[in-house]
């Protein structure tokens, strides 16, 4: 188990690098200045080489490359020189526990994502505002998605070649063929546009509002149905059609006809042994489409006005802001990790055979 955990360890930590390593390319590849955006157009050259050199941008890519795997590493390597405890300065680390080691100061702190370009705040700051908002979401769609896919999965599986089988299957082809920006539209348009009045179900929304007289704020439960219910689409047609072949796969099996003949009805068989053995491969499913939810969700959150992740994304983008973009990719990265390493716990008690080793 010790063994199983610490190369999951290493290989999490070269995952992330292998993504910090991608953002700083691309980053350094798009056009555009990012002192420019910070001190407007009107500004003269001296403070916009002022700006550059207070974010490092003045130095060779090898060096701006280091001074971010610098501020995002828990634990950074500075040399005592003035310049470089800047990096240790208040407004940047916090308070930061260090150690003097020779000429050089190691600091042990939390991943610094740096500050927006737009509005100066710290990206963590940003992502600790939004990132929940983003997980009920995600978590509400999955949840959906789950149960409902599973039921019908299982009501397909024990009604093989039905005509509720048939349509169910018509309905996998269609839901994981549909785009998310496109089902966004479609069901806003719908539900929010022309059946708004009868469903009360508002085009934009989020889960806690405040009124047009300041009171607030309130929570909106009615504000989670339409994106949620567009972003579990696709991962309900996959729960849905995973369910249906794994059970008619497990109800092949030698076991399971010796549990006819023993005399156990349909019920107790799908019960006591279909459905737990055939979960593996639903959870597997289900762990992978959570993760890359966190990536779908971009689009529903900007056209359904949901402020998450996906929301602050558009924005950045559309803004040029960088440091912004690159901690949600970053933080979206980390879901994934997590949500897999999470997944493979989660096998050890659905299927008893299986061992982390």
């Amino acid at each position: 188990m010790t063994t199983y955990l610490l190369k999951r360890l290493l290989n999490s930590i070269a995952i992330l690098w292998g993504v910090v390593t991608l953002l700083f390319v691309l980053f350094s590849l798009i056009p555009g200045d990012a002192s420019r955006l910070l001190v407007g157009q009107r500004s003269d050259k001296k403070s916009m080489e002022l700006i550059q050199k207070d974010l490092g941008l003045d130095q060779p890519k090898s060096i701006q490359y280091l001074a971010f795997l610098n501020d995002l590493s828990p634990i950074s390597i500075h040399s005592t020189d003035s310049l470089s405890l800047f990096f240790l300065a208040k407004a940047k680390y916090g308070e930061p526990a260090t150690v003097n080691v020779g000429n050089m100061v190691v600091a042990f702190k939390a991943p610094y994502l740096r500050r927006s370009y737009q509005n100066q705040k710290n990206v963590s700051e940003i992502i600790a505002e939004t990132f929940p908002n983003t997980m009920v979401l995600a978590i509400a769609a999955m949840v959906f998605a789950s149960a409902l896919g599973i039921f019908l999965g299982l009501v397909c599986g024990l009604h093989k070649d039905s005509w509720f089988d048939k349509g169910a299957l018509v309905f996998t082809s269609f839901g994981m063929s549909l785009p998310s920006f496109f089902a966004a539209i479609l069901i806003a348009w719908l539900f929010a546009y022309k059946l708004g009045d009868y469903t009360g179900l508002s085009l934009t929304g989020n889960l806690w509002e405040i009124d047009d007289f300041g009171n607030g704020p309130y929570l909106k439960l009615q504000n989670l149905i339409l994106p949620a219910l567009t972003l579990g689409i696709r991962p309900l047609a996959v729960v849905l059609q995973l369910t249906r072949s794994s059970l008619l796969d497990v109800l092949s099996q030698d076991y399971i006809r010796t549990a006819r003949a023993k005399g156990l009805n349909m019920r107790q068989i799908v019960w006591r042994h279909g459905l737990k053995n055939s979960l593996n491969p639903v959870v597997t499913g289900i762990s992978g489409w959570f993760a890359s939810m966190m990536a779908g969700v971009i689009f529903i959150e900007y056209i359904f006005g949901w402020k998450g992740l996906g929301y602050v994304v558009v924005d950045a983008l559309n803004s040029y802001d960088m440091p912004v973009v690159a901690g949600c990719v970053l933080t979206i990265s980390l879901v994934f990790i997590v949500v897999n390493l999470f997944v493979d716990f989660a096998y050890t008690l659905i299927d008893p055979r299986i061992q982390l080793s």
